[in-house]
């Protein structure tokens, strides 16, 4: 159920994330412990595997420790080897790159779109090569990536789709669920996520030729998911792997969330298009842009943003909103200009959006149990802003 609040008298501090609570997480969490079975793949990790595999139409959903290690788990099902060539958007968190770079792989970014902030899908092929192995589109803000034409790209040049969609669950592309149109789809439950586990992610297997070798690789290189299920008499070390598998204690917390997923996708959504509406007229006068959500793309709320004239603006937006006790923050610094991005990775192309939109994004405070009065409240003072 939805957290009941006091009436907001606009004194309260906003904060910019509130983890998901139903209330029945304490309930799940008590009947895991009481099952004696804490370690994973029990009663709720089976329960929420199928409730993902009937909700994308999957061959197999496996949940994991993170979406972090999701990816890293989509990386070695793709053999990448070292040298091999991964084309991802450099608008992305670290661990969509750090997956392929722990096998020896090497990330080429590209540039995005400035519409969605995905991988603008015009400049994928021209950086394929000889050395290409696959192709990573992130789905931004749970707003599909232009997936028919990455799809048709991958095909034509014999290439795996890792979909990263952390942000993804609940969004769709023309009826497809996101991370279910790839190869690979990687989901995951973070404290900041739609649905959450505190730390947790699930990898997404389109096609059931790799169900078993996933299963083995993610049980420490084991067989012992197949012993388990009564079809070998041990479990034997096959090939190399890791511990992947979450706490069943995780999974009960996130469970309780998917038994009323629809009900917290609504009220994200309800509060997505308050910001929307409320803010239309600073968008309409040229003093913001708004998120735009493509025809065929079904998005999940997952965050509201707005975007600035340039980033010296984006900060002084932030203190003015911070002094009347209101969280926004912008997102990620684009991997290709950090450290690491320079050593491991390269740019193919030319950088027109990617640093220069990143600048101007700002996430306003978004999550369930925020209230129509609180984002009222926000938008109101980033129009006072603008009026000044």
């Amino acid at each position: 159920m939805e957290e009941k609040k006091l009436p907001f008298t606009g004194r309260e501090k906003i904060r910019f994330n509130v983890p998901p609570f139903t209330g029945r997480e304490y309930e799940y969490v008590r009947q895991a412990v009481e099952n004696q079975k804490i370690c994973g793949d029990g009663e709720f990790t089976k329960k929420a595997s199928h409730w993902f595999e009937e909700k994308t139409g999957t061959a197999k959903c496996l949940m994991t420790t993170s979406c972090t290690h999701a990816t890293e788990l989509a990386a070695i099902l793709a053999d990448i080897k070292p040298g091999d060539e991964i084309i991802m958007p450099s608008y992305t968190f670290v661990s969509t790159a750090n997956a392929f770079v722990l096998r020896g792989g090497v990330p080429v970014f590209v540039d995005i779109r400035p519409d969605t902030m995905n991988i603008d899908e015009k400049q994928i092929e021209a950086a394929i090569t000889e050395k290409t192995k696959a192709i990573v589109p992130v789905h931004y803000a749970g707003v599909a990536c232009e997936m028919d034409t990455i799809m048709d790209i991958a095909k034509r040049h014999n290439l795996l789709v890792i979909e990263d969609a952390a942000q993804g669950v609940m969004a769709s592309y023309k009826g497809k669920a996101l991370g279910s149109i790839g190869d690979y789809g990687c989901y995951s439950f973070h404290e900041t996520k739609n649905y959450s586990m505190g730390e947790g992610g699930a990898l997404l297997i389109r096609d059931r030729e790799h169900v078993e070798r996933a299963e083995i690789i993610r049980e420490k290189g084991t067989d012992r998911s197949k012993y388990f299920r009564g079809q070998v008499d041990k479990y034997r070390w096959q090939e190399f792997g890791s511990s992947y598998l979450p706490s069943e204690l995780n999974v009960a917390y996130l469970y309780a969330q998917l038994e009323m997923a629809d009900q917290i996708n609504e009220a994200r959504l309800a509060r997505w298009n308050e910001y929307y509406k409320l803010l239309t007229p600073l968008a309409q006068a040229g003093r913001i842009e708004l998120p735009v959500v493509p025809e065929g793309c079904v998005h999940n709320a997952h965050m509201f943003y707005i975007k600035t004239a340039d980033e010296h603006e984006r900060q002084e937006l932030i203190n003015y909103l911070k002094e009347r006790d209101i969280l926004a923050v912008y997102h990620y610094v684009p991997l290709h200009s950090a450290p690491a991005g320079i050593k491991y990775g390269r740019f193919n192309g030319e950088d027109v959006y990617t640093t220069k939109e990143s600048e101007r994004l700002l996430r306003l405070p978004m999550y369930y149990g925020l209230t129509a009065e609180e984002a009222a409240f926000v938008a109101d003072q980033v129009k006072e802003f603008y009026g000044r």
